[in-house]
């Protein structure tokens, strides 16, 4: 961790003169060109990868060349002296991780020089996040955090007339609508992007729809999500024939008559022939060019000088009737919002992306599970962190935590890479996501000092097991006697199972509550398959099972577990029950519990119906399987491989993972109050367990893929899918980024005519958190614990890719094939879980959405060796169901960031739908509220400081920008659905 990070805490993201009106009008310096030509914004700009085929540290420093030639420092370094020299000139910066780096590193005066560029807005930060976040594996909670992280280093820096203006997503691979919205919300006026699918930009092309408004919520009213969207129509890079980077090829502008190379005719001519065309495609006469591309500029003498020519002889030509000047996307945005046209409206999304018919760009949906899964994880872990950082209320735990320079940040930062658009993704190289990795591994292990010094008073007090999904815990296995610490991180409490890996042989177990009394435990032994993926990282043989009911809303409870000889007679032996597998020779098998039933055919072994039994919802199970696609290598129809990137099977039927087409099924048996088990062995390297847990209202698939085998030459493509008697009409439908949901319709896309070309990979989607088909009276839903990619390809099916394995490569740039290997270099195992519902129509919404944010923020398992069990929550209350503490922040000392968020859509459910009011006063236990304000979503400015520009669009849809509510308690938060409402707080100890 660099030093320079903990000294920057408090200056990051504390109050400092962030919020004031003292601004002019961001948009007066803009030149808005001449009315009565074509005007041309010459926007130079470097697109800076926060990790790719280089590290985020090599990127920096521009190590390793024989990778990449890309330096991020030297492209600042040349830039500035340029816009220092010249007022004309211009530059846009992005991705905040590097330009924070190089920040630290300036003198003063290269600090005032910056401050002076920044206030003239001739330097602009454009977005503003710590990175370019990917749009389809991100999850909104992170996508928040990152961009927080971003901008209000930019406003604690530079001051509120820094603030960016414009979204800028010009390299993720495809585009989704409640990214638009988060973005409305953080108060930007526009997003330009360079990325959607061929067919799509060929039809937008012909009807002048470049650029329209994107309507981000089919929730929160008209404009307050709605997003003026335009897409670059060079992606981000030049026109061809004007790259003037020291990497390019194209020939510089040679103005000397006398020279027998002199080309400024032809370079004049070609550029008005490139303006001409493209303005073909826009509705006003201004159009904006990107003069840049990825890492460009580390020599910006070249590109301006050679900029300053083409502008120079282009305005002078006779016959041009164009304007060309230096600009920015703000102000060109700036100009289309004073044409005074009318725009259409979008209200889908731009998923899936496809660059040519047989390019879908629908593997990343899945690439590099093990690292997606890592990255969900840690975002539980991040928001434990500061929730009990800024929680804690002893002065002298406080002392501790700041005299050690142990805090949330480290993790913060990994986490705010991790949502790059090549990390999550599990687009980089091997040893770039090694690098993630290891950069939220670091974060992780500060961030668990944080919780144990918040929470007990000491920072190695509590101890955490990483591995407990694979039964890896020394700590618990070998001890007669620990602790069990459960931290809820949600606003309510919630019933939970903790599953904790022991050594059974001699001896009973038994688990006591905070108050002393006898919990109800199950000891169950070790699979199989948890076996062959652990190898030889651990031993245990058995878990000991037990419920973890009304753990407190921010906040834990603690479980007292002591092993005693076996034979000990007392009441508590008749508490704890035993388990031992079974396999099964034949005939049909069933598990239930209070909820649900689900029934496992004898001859196949697979799943064959799931009973709701509480509403009496059937669902007949066509099958349930575990399949592969063979990727394809290249075919008579096109060369493209599958890839990181490119979901390409070389066919549409999928192959199965079974052996001899039976699955092998083995039976939780003995008395089995609490879980109810099948482990089904697909094959040597496809597993899954089917869980019924006492009390719990969904059916729970633990699946285990890996090493997948390559032996017959081709990479496998691993899905699970569910084959139902629901008639669907090729409808299904997903979430967006674990928000809104949206459906999806087989082969159609609802805003051109597609050609489908690969009937597979073409319908695949991004899932976050959940998917569901359903009819006029049923739903079967399916909720993820990490980001994957899904489709229902025949009617009354879903399924969901799980794992990947390549031997091709897909050309993007990458140059490696997605090939993980393991520990143990035979392929990489990967292990998730899938939640299955069952529900009526009318209450599918309800369970699916909370139980999605219960998984997504599940609680926090940690041990310690006290034998007094304790219990404590941060509320004074539990917030209502339909209501989500998003974040709790602390900025500074007495100040708090805390967001709330309305979890449900506004025709999710006759109840939970409706507005609903919090008072936050007395809300956090041993506080009280003495000051709020609402700030943006991004935290980086007043809520009422934001005035955004204003849009017609075709539909007539403008409303005012600014609600106007009125309460006689001013600490009363009322939101309607889907809203969510940013607060800067001052609290005292109560």
């Amino acid at each position: 961790m660099r030093l320079i990070l903990i000294s920057l805490l408090a200056g990051l993201l504390g109050a400092g003169h962030a919020f004031d009106k003292t601004c002019p009008n961001p948009y007066e310096s803009c030149n808005l060109g001449d009315p009565t030509k074509l005007n041309v914004h010459l926007v130079p700009h470097t697109h800076d990868d926060v990790g790719w085929l280089k590290t985020v540290d090599q990127y920096f420093y521009g190590a390793y060349s024989n990778i990449q030639q890309a330096g991020v420092q030297y492209i600042l370094d040349t830039v500035i002296p340029h816009l220092d020299e010249d007022p004309a000139k211009r530059f846009i910066y992005v991705e905040i991780a590097f330009f924070e780096r190089w920040w630290q590193e300036q003198s003063e005066n290269i600090k005032e020089k910056v401050r002076n560029l920044i206030n003239q807005r001739r330097l602009e930060f454009i977005l503003g996040g710590w990175c370019m976040n990917d749009e389809a594996a991100t999850h909104y909670n992170a996508i928040i955090d990152q961009m927080t992280l971003g901008l209000r280093f930019i406003n604690e820096t530079f001051g509120p007339c820094a603030r960016p203006l414009v979204a800028w997503q010009i390299d993720p691979f495809g585009h989704s609508r409640e990214q638009a919205s988060l973005f409305a919300q953080m108060g930007f006026d526009g997003l330009f992007f360079g990325r959607l699918d061929f067919a799509d930009k060929e039809l937008r092309e012909k009807e002048k729809r470049m650029e329209e408004i994107w309507r981000g919520s089919e929730s929160l009213s008209p404009p307050h999500a709605d997003l003026f969207t335009g897409v670059n129509q060079n992606g981000y890079g030049p026109p061809k024939g004007f790259c003037f980077d020291a990497y390019c090829t194209d020939e510089p502008i040679m103005d000397d008559p006398n020279l027998e190379d002199y080309n400024v005719d032809e370079k004049v001519k070609y550029f008005q022939d490139a303006a001409r065309e493209q303005s073909r495609h826009f509705k006003t006469n201004h159009i904006m060019m990107t003069m840049g591309s990825d890492f460009q500029y580390s020599n910006a003498h070249m590109w301006y000088k050679n900029l300053d020519k083409i502008i120079k002889y282009v305005n002078a030509a006779k016959d041009s009737n164009m304007s060309l000047f230096y600009s920015t996307p703000s102000c060109y945005l700036y100009a289309l919002n004073k044409a005074g046209k009318n725009w259409t409206v979008k209200t889908d999304d731009f998923f899936p992306y496809a660059d040519s018919p047989h390019q879908y760009w629908t593997g990343y949906f899945t690439s590099r599970p093990t690292l997606k899964g890592y990255v969900r994880e840690s975002n539980r872990l991040l928001q434990v962190c500061k929730q009990t950082e800024a929680l804690t209320a002893n002065d002298a735990v406080l002392k501790r935590l700041e005299s050690s320079g142990t805090s949330s940040y480290p993790l913060l930062e990994a986490m705010g890479v991790a949502q790059h658009h090549d990390a999550v993704s599990g687009t980089s190289k091997q040893h770039v996501a090694n690098d993630y990795a290891k950069r939220l591994y670091k974060g992780r292990e500060s961030c668990k000092a944080v919780i144990s010094t918040a929470v007990k008073g000491s920072s190695d007090y509590l101890k955490f097991c990483d591995y407990l999904n694979i039964t890896v815990c020394n700590y618990t296995q070998h001890r007669s006697k620990f602790t069990v610490f459960v931290y809820n991180p949600l606003g309510r409490k919630v019933n939970t199972y903790v599953r904790v890996p022991v050594s059974d042989a001699g001896g009973e177990y038994t688990v006591t509550d905070s108050h002393g009394a006898v919990v109800k435990s199950q000891i169950v032994p070790v699979s199989m398959s948890t076996i062959l993926v652990r190898r030889n990282k651990g031993n245990a043989d058995s878990e000991i099972v037990f419920a973890a009911e009304n753990v407190p809303a921010l906040g834990y409870t603690e479980f007292f577990v002591t092993k005693t000889n076996r034979g000990f007679a007392s009441k508590v032996n008749a508490l704890q029950k035993r388990s031992h597998l079974k396999r099964v020779e034949g005939g049909d098998v069933s598990i239930g519990n209070e909820y649900f039933k689900v029934t496992f055919n004898g001859k196949t072994g697979q799943i064959s119906s799931i009973l709701n039994v509480e509403s009496d919802v059937a669902m007949p199970m066509v099958n349930q399987q575990l399949l592969w696609y063979n990727a394809s290598m290249g075919n008579k129809e096109s060369a493209q491989q599958s890839g990181a990137y490119i979901f390409r099977p070389n066919t549409s039927t999928p192959f199965t993972c079974t052996q001899n087409g039976i699955v092998t099924l083995t039976v939780l048996e003995g008395n089995t109050p609490l879980v109810q088990e099948v482990h089904q062995k697909f094959s040597d390297w496809a597993w899954q367990i089917v869980r019924l847990y006492k009390g719990m209202r969904y059916v729970e698939v633990e699946w285990t893929i890996g090493p997948i085998p390559f032996k017959d030459g081709f990479g496998k493509e691993v899905i699970t899918r569910y084959d139902t008697n629901l008639f669907t009409n090729g409808e299904f439908y997903t979430d967006s980024n674990g928000r809104e949901i949206l459906k999806r319709v087989i082969d159609y896309r609802p805003t051109w005519k597609l050609n489908q070309s690969e009937p597979v990979a073409g319908n695949y989607y991004p899932v976050n958190s959940r998917m569901f088909l359903n009819n006029s009276k049923s739903q079967f839903t399916i909720l993820t614990d990490r980001s994957q990619g899904g489709a229902s390809l025949i009617n009354g099916s879903l399924e969901v890719m799980l794992h990947r394995r390549l031997f091709g490569e897909d050309s993007k740039g990458v140059g490696e094939c997605l090939n993980e290997t393991g520990q143990w270099d035979d392929g990489l195992i990967t292990r998730g879980k899938h939640y299955l519902l069952v529900d009526k129509i009318e209450d599918a919404s309800k369970y699916h959405r909370e139980l999605a944010e219960e998984i997504f923020m599940d609680p926090l398992i940690a041990f310690h060796d006290n034998d007094a069990p304790s219990e404590k929550s941060g509320l004074s209350a539990d917030l209502p169901k339909n209501v989500h503490l998003l974040t709790v922040f602390k900025i500074e000392d007495g100040y708090w960031l805390v967001r709330l968020e309305h979890q449900f859509q506004k025709d999710d459910d006759p109840e939970l739908s409706d507005p609903v009011t919090v008072n936050v006063k007395n809300l956090f236990a041993g506080y009280e509220v003495v000051d709020i304000e609402e700030l943006s979503l991004a935290a980086n400015s007043l809520k009422t400081d934001i005035t955004r520009l204003r849009w017609s669009s075709a539909d007539n849809s403008v409303a005012d920008d600014d609600r106007k509510l009125h309460f006689s308690d001013p600490y009363d938060v009322t939101l309607q659905p889907m809203e969510i409402k940013t607060y800067r707080i001052k609290m005292i100890k109560s």
